[in-house]
């Protein structure tokens, strides 16, 4: 089971768009592409981290590297 963890992108927190939680699941998303997948070379595109939010499920992605993630406590 993922732990719950709390996230900031440039020194600024990150809270859940939809209904204001600022607890995540992390995970890494790849983005894939028709045309990469046609050619067999999908493992070639883009990746993006997806914070899933702990408490109404809405999954947030992030193309920028710069995201820092802190582990928070289970309430």
């Amino acid at each position: 089971m993922a732990k719950p963890v709390h996230a900031a992108l440039n020194g600024n927190w990150i809270s859940c768009l939809i209904c204001g939680s600022d607890r995540f699941r992390k995970r890494y998303v790849q983005l894939n592409s028709f045309g990469m997948e046609f050619l067999k070379l999908a493992w070639a595109d883009e990746s993006a981290t997806g914070l899933i939010c702990w408490r109404c499920g809405y999954v947030h992605l992030f193309v920028n590297r710069n995201i820092e993630v802190y582990r928070a406590r289970r309430k």
